[in-house]
């Protein structure tokens, strides 16, 4: 199976951007508009993910959002996953917040 996939810088200001990095990634720098569900929860939360729109899935380098997305897509599900992760989201200098009030990275 092939999976969508779509630059960092290309994915829309508007996308429901999936993050399913573990909490200490997540913690330390995200994009803003993300939700987060972790890919060791997706499956028991798959529920939370809409299901009448496209999900863009992002994790930090791009392996195991590849992974997720071609689950949802398995299920039904329009989901592209966003290559490269957040090292190419931070390297396309994409908005991103911490939630420790200090300057956000990818971890």
């Amino acid at each position: 199976m092939t999976v969508p996939e779509i630059e960092a810088n290309a994915v829309p200001a508007d996308a429901y951007l999936l993050d399913v990095r573990e909490q200490d990634e997540w913690v330390a720098g995200h994009a803003p508009q993300a939700v987060h569900i972790p890919m060791t929860q997706i499956q028991g939360r798959v529920d939370e993910v809409p299901a009448d729109t496209t999900v863009y899935v992002v994790c930090r380098v791009g392996g195991r959002s590849m992974q997720v997305t071609a689950w949802l897509n398995q299920l039904g599900r329009e989901a592209i996953n966003v290559g490269g992760g957040m090292q190419s989201w931070e390297f396309a200098r994409r908005p991103m917040v911490s939630e420790t009030g200090q300057e956000p990275f990818v971890a």
